[in-house]
């Protein structure tokens, strides 16, 4: 790969006569960047998928190729992605759905508002993938259709596919009024009875670990079965009898359905599964009284997911919080708060509350300042980045606090040039710190070349506009590619040097 013409063929400030030498010398990686431009003319677009024809596809799903620059018999993965689209021709699906390529007809299965005639052509494929395919995408009346296939993966992807009538629906899900299936892609290819080994090392196999099939085809009624739980237009009333199901895999996919009633939601918040009871911790089915329940839960899994309902009390929350880990992130219930709920949780006397709500950044100005002058620096590092901060404040909570908040300080949008380049001098360093004046619009020059000295700042502060020009050129022979190609993409990197790199090539 040559990462220097990469990262040039992304520069935004290149010139159209740059980008056309570009695009006669593109191979692959420099054609990906080359389509992602977002100045690409049209008929720059035409010549970059006629370099190299792997881009026509990006280009055509990016709309930078149209119907009028694509011959299907020449580029019919381009064709499949505008029809995928819903903006090709329908004599292009008729011609691709004889396609030899089965990967293309599978492909074009997928694909909206087919002609009848290819829906029926594509329903007898003799490939069962490709019938499959079809069955996850089509409307109700063929998948009613394909729901008594004799193929039982084609019936799985029925059970998937949202458009499928809900009597089917619940047919496939009980087994009950259609013909038994009499393949499946197991018994296809082996002699049964045959468990697919979950440490296979044939390079050629692509059978799901553990599959098996000893000729009631389990593993994928198994499988049908999961698709139909999992299926929002699987009549709920279908759905509740599993909730007992021997399986834990078919209890957890039912644990995840949000129309669950309360008693069924309360026999699987006692599951003996614990991945069963994480999925229904986020289900907005839930109560209050069982989202108290399984606060108290024992696997800190169950608790960490219970965090992210978006209807957890907060007193809950704060529990929850405490005790499991949640990282920085932004939860759905804080999110949500009301302005009194706000400021309930600032005022709390719990640090643990008062950092949730420091994590929002639409806070009024009187809660952001008394949140700044926080005592507790797990509050300020979780507030330091919200903007309206002054460059006092920031100064401030970083003299209070040290380390511990500089980063966040350093990606306050507001934070000025002179308090960043402070912040890359202070001692001792907070690494973090770097990264965050190298993404920094504000950044200057000065604060940046100290950047260029982490290792992992490097690459960000290399594709900076404000680093010095002759910087910029230095870093182009960087032992680090990421760096190099960061450069080259610098949208200050001098024109006549970015000239002179593309005609040297």
């Amino acid at each position: 790969m040559d990462h220097l013409l990469c990262g040039l063929a992304a520069n935004p400030a290149l010139s159209a006569e740059l980008v056309d030498r570009l695009i006669s010398v593109a191979d692959d990686d420099i054609a990906a960047s080359l389509a992602g431009r977002e100045d690409l003319s049209r008929t720059q677009a035409v010549a970059l998928a006629e370099r190299v024809e792997g881009s026509a596809v990006r280009l055509a799903y990016e709309g930078r190729l149209t119907a009028v620059d694509v011959d299907p018999s020449v580029r019919p993965d381009a064709a499949l992605a505008l029809l995928d689209q819903g903006v090709g021709r329908p004599e292009w699906a008729r011609l691709l759905a004889a396609d030899p390529v089965r990967e293309r007809r599978e492909k074009l299965a997928a694909c909206p508002g087919l002609p009848a005639d290819v829906v029926d052509r594509l329903a007898a494929d003799p490939d069962v993938r490709v019938v499959a395919e079809l069955a996850s995408w089509t409307v109700p009346e063929m998948a009613a259709r394909l729901a008594a296939h004799p193929h039982a993966e084609v019936r799985r992807a029925v059970a998937g596919n949202e458009s499928t009538p809900p009597g089917i629906l619940a047919a496939l899900l009980k087994g009950e009024g259609l013909p038994t299936a009499r393949h499946c892609l197991v018994c296809d290819r082996e002699q049964i009875p045959f468990v697919h080994d979950r440490q296979c090392a044939r390079l050629d196999c692509d059978l799901p670990p553990g599959a098996s099939c000893d000729g009631s085809h389990e593993f994928t009624v198994h499988a049908v079965v999961e698709a139909a739980l999992r299926n929002p237009a699987t009549p709920v009333e279908a759905v509740v009898g599993f909730v007992d199901h021997p399986s834990m895999l078919v209890r957890w996919t039912l644990a995840a359905r949000p129309d669950l009633p309360r008693q069924i939601c309360a026999r699987l918040a006692s599951d003996t599964g614990p991945g069963v009871r994480a999925d229904l911790a986020e289900n907005p089915a839930l109560d209050d009284d069982l989202i108290r329940l399984l606060a108290r839960d024992r696997d800190p899994e169950v608790r960490r997911r219970l965090a992210h309902h978006p209807r957890v009390p907060l007193d809950v929350l704060t529990h929850v919080v405490r005790t499991a880990r949640t990282g920085a992130a932004f939860l759905p219930r804080i999110a949500a708060a009301s302005s009194t709920e706000v400021e309930e949780l600032a005022a709390s006397p719990d640090p643990v509350a008062r950092v949730l709500v420091a994590r929002r950044r639409d806070l009024p100005s009187d809660i952001r300042d008394r949140l700044a002058d926080d005592a507790d620096a797990k509050v300020v590092k979780a507030l330091a980045p919200h903007p309206g901060l002054t460059d006092a404040q920031l100064r401030a909570m970083a003299d209070r606090h040290g380390v511990s908040v500089l980063a966040g300080v350093a990606a306050n949008p507001d934070a000025s040039l002179a308090l960043l380049e402070d912040l890359v001098r202070h001692e001792p360093a907070a690494r973090k710190v770097f990264r965050e004046v190298a993404r920094h619009r504000r950044a200057t020059d000065t604060a940046l070349l100290v950047c260029l000295t982490d290792g992992r700042a490097r690459p960000v502060a290399a594709g900076h506009p404000a680093l010095p020009a002759p910087v910029i050129e230095e870093l182009l022979a960087d032992a680090d590619w990421r760096v190099v190609e960061a450069a080259a993409a610098n949208p200050s990197l001098p024109s006549a040097v970015a000239a002179d790199l593309v005609h040297r090539r």
